[in-house]
């Protein structure tokens, strides 16, 4: 993924920058098919991991027709600011009009396809760096120089070209296929089951990025499952009860959830959440095809996965706290113990992978008990990737 922005613990107002590779074209036709019966249910197919091509159709069918988290709400608090970002090789132009929408564009000039804006920050109009082309923050051309003359030229027909840009949580998404559906809607049933988080209302603390050896896919199946709990977390298995694990499909997300262990062992265990009533719990909230939400009793984190290739994954992690939290110890402890988690998942995925390739693997089965979510996601994918040309 060329560039992503953002230091490992950057927490200023920089977007979310997007950008998939192209990856070459001679795609094979196939279908990939997932029993919904788990109990007789295949995985996907190793080579769906490992094969360069696959990603050329996942950007086509899957990045470019879901909504995808490019930026945050505080980027466009006010009218005029803005922030551009890219998304499968799109560049693209985020922005709160003088009326308060907000609005996505491409970042492309109408002109020459010169650039009407870049990085961030506040404007009243946008000039393209190229020729001076100006447009509004709706979007209306403006003013074009020096084109007296030209023929059945109309500004109106010369604005930017708008893109889906929606709200919600913290968060700015924008979904490339024109014919989307609104974002709440896709969303389903998450609002609701999330509202309790306070979202809109949380301020990040600080982001890292990780770069892993693995196909994004491989990363977002063990994220999907509880199941290495015991065996890759020892210290966040100290912390939830993997006795009372629980795991919900929906639509187009899943949901896993733990109650806090309670406090037998504190005395003799160190432990970071400490509780008396067993009222405690912590939720996993995956939403297809490629974040997450990590809620805790004290703070929320966002994962997005991101392919830099077929074999290489971005994993941008940011933790969002109430702002009462801010200046307490509570961020700084949270971070480092997310970090020695996800280094932990890392290290798991890498050695996944490389093993993927081997000429002794070409499929798994599901457990029933701990699985259900890695199906759930498999089913989706195969039934939105079609992999038909």
């Amino acid at each position: 993924m060329g560039l992503v922005q953002g230091s490992a613990t950057d927490s200023s107002l920089v977007p979310i920058a997007v950008r998939i590779i192209s990856i070459r074209k001679d795609c094979v036709p196939e279908k990939l098919s997932i029993d919904p019966d788990i109990s007789k249910s295949w995985t996907l197919p190793a080579h769906v991991y490992v094969d360069p091509s696959v990603l050329e159709r996942e950007k086509k069918q899957i990045f470019s027709r879901t909504w995808q988290i490019v930026g945050r709400r505080d980027q466009v608090a006010k009218a005029g600011d803005f922030f551009t970002a890219e998304l499968v090789g799109e560049p693209l132009l985020i922005v709160r009009d003088t009326a308060g929408a907000l609005r996505g564009f491409y970042n492309v000039c109408r002109h020459r396809a010169g650039p009407p804006a870049t990085g961030c920050g506040s404007r009243k109009v946008f000039r393209c760096g190229y020729h001076g082309w100006t447009y509004g923050l709706d979007g209306r051309l403006l003013n074009a120089p020096e084109f007296e003359g030209v023929q059945d030229f109309r500004t109106e027909e010369f604005g930017l070209k708008p893109v889906n840009a929606a709200e919600w949580g913290a968060w700015i998404f924008v979904n490339l296929d024109d014919n989307a559906a609104p974002l709440v809607a896709a969303l389903n049933e998450l609002p609701a089951q999330a509202a309790a988080y306070g979202l809109e209302g949380l301020k990040l603390h600080s982001r890292r990025d990780y770069v892993m050896d693995c196909n994004w896919k491989v990363y977002i199946d063990n994220y999907l499952e509880g199941y290495h709990l015991p065996s890759v977390h020892p210290s966040l298995n100290r912390e939830l009860d993997y006795g009372k694990y629980v795991t919900e499909t929906f639509a187009r997300h899943s949901k896993q959830s733990s109650p806090i262990r309670g406090p037998e062992n504190e005395a003799t265990v160190d432990r970071r959440y400490k509780q008396t009533d067993n009222a405690m719990a912590a939720e996993y909230f995956w939403i297809y095809p490629n974040w997450m939400l990590n809620c805790y009793p004290d703070n929320v984190s966002l994962n997005i996965i991101l392919p830099l290739s077929a074999e290489k994954t971005l994993a941008i992690f940011e933790w969002y706290f109430n702002e009462s939290v801010l200046g307490t110890d509570v961020p700084e402890s949270t971070v480092k113990f997310s970090d020695e988690i996800q280094l932990e998942d890392g290290a798991i995925c890498e050695t996944v992978h490389r093993n993927l390739k081997s000429s002794s693997y070409t499929r798994g089965r599901f457990s029933v008990k701990q699985e259900k979510c890695v199906h759930h996601f498999h089913r989706l994918y195969a039934d939105l990737c079609t992999f038909s040309g």
